[in-house]
């Protein structure tokens, strides 16, 4: 019998670790993006998720691609719908727009438009949210996806979540947007330093490690008010959670995991428990990922709540470059704090 041995490491090695097991899994499975095997002992990509697999997979498995989102998405979805399991990435999740009709026109819908002969199994991953790198790499934009029937969306803020999420989604028949914010990286193998370290919440076991799309989780359980959070904002609502209980406020805080599909039945749950609901996200106001779950519960469980809904989330504008100004229109600890104050 062998021992599964474990370990406490960063986002970006958990993803590392899960695109290597189930390259050597699955020979079907390969990657795609920008600078990801560009030498061997090169970076990896940007935030060095695929450090070392050119050298222990080779340029066939491994292909750097040029800088054409539309081309890397193109490929891939052609790839998957012949048999293949490809992974691609693009260097920033804004670029997302560049290869919308890739995605939203081919992969989302070639199931359907061929009544089930061709399936698209390819995983898109993106690196998101907001850095101090300016308006044009700084987007949150998961919610954009939620609109695409076909797609699922995945985002992950843990690094047990991070592979188990990423292994079932390169399994999954379905193409998946995988979204990964950048400041939770962690440590970033000898490029950018500026991380902040995700939370270390479990041992991430070495081998089989599947967590389901689709279920959200509860970080942290309570009874006086439900915070919904995503990515990068579960840590604020837990670092916010500690500091209202030293206030004799006991918050649960959810982190959704998937939006799509979205796990209804816990935020349903958790609301008809506390009676009071705060959705914490780094996607604009407007039409953020946050409109839907609230629209779920007013919808759903507006008997339950004990007073109205509240939204924590970045403000209608495109993100400044100056650092004191990107975090003046961000969502943060205080800022969740205060609407929760504003509903007890």
């Amino acid at each position: 019998m062998t021992t599964q041995t474990a370990k406490r490491i960063s986002i970006a090695e958990a993803i590392r670790d899960a695109l290597r097991e189930e390259m050597q899994r699955d020979e079907s499975v390969f990657l795609m993006g920008q600078d990801v095997g560009t030498t061997p002992g090169g970076w990896g990509g940007p935030f060095t998720t695929c450090k070392g697999l050119v050298e222990e997979f080779g340029r066939e498995r491994v292909r750097n691609s040029p800088i054409s989102e539309k081309a890397i998405v193109g490929a891939c979805a052609g790839a998957a719908m012949l048999g293949m399991r490809p992974v691609c990435e693009i260097q920033y999740s804004d670029f997302i727009f560049c290869c919308m009709d890739e995605l939203v026109n081919i992969a989302a819908k070639m199931k359907s438009m061929s009544a089930g002969a061709y399936s698209v199994p390819m995983v898109f991953r993106a690196p998101t949210g907001a850095s101090q790198r300016g308006a044009q790499h700084a987007q949150s934009p998961e919610g954009f996806m939620m609109h695409v029937p076909g797609v699922k969306v995945v985002c992950p803020a843990t690094p047990y979540d991070a592979k188990g999420l990423l292994k079932s989604a390169i399994r999954d028949d379905a193409p998946v947007m995988f979204f990964e914010h950048k400041l939770l990286y962690g440590g970033m193998g000898g490029h950018r330093k500026d991380a902040v370290n995700p939370v270390f919440d479990r041992d991430i076991p070495d081998g089989e490690l599947l967590v389901p799309i689709g279920k959200a989780d509860v970080k942290r359980p309570g009874k006086d008010v439900t915070l919904v959070t995503l990515l990068r904002t579960v840590h604020m609502g837990l670092t916010a959670a500690e500091r209202l209980a030293a206030e004799g406020i006991d918050a649960e805080v959810i982190d959704l995991r998937s939006l799509l599909p979205l796990d209804r039945d816990a935020i349903l749950a958790s609301v008809a428990k506390t009676g009071r609901l705060v959705i914490a996200e780094e996607d604009t106001l407007t039409l953020g990922w946050g409109a839907e779950v609230a629209a779920t519960i007013a919808d759903e469980a507006f008997p339950s709540l004990k007073k109205p809904i509240k939204r924590v989330a970045t403000m209608d504008v495109p993100i400044p470059f100056a650092p004191h100004l990107e975090a003046h229109v961000l969502p943060n600890e205080d800022k969740i704090i205060a609407a929760v104050k504003g509903i007890m």
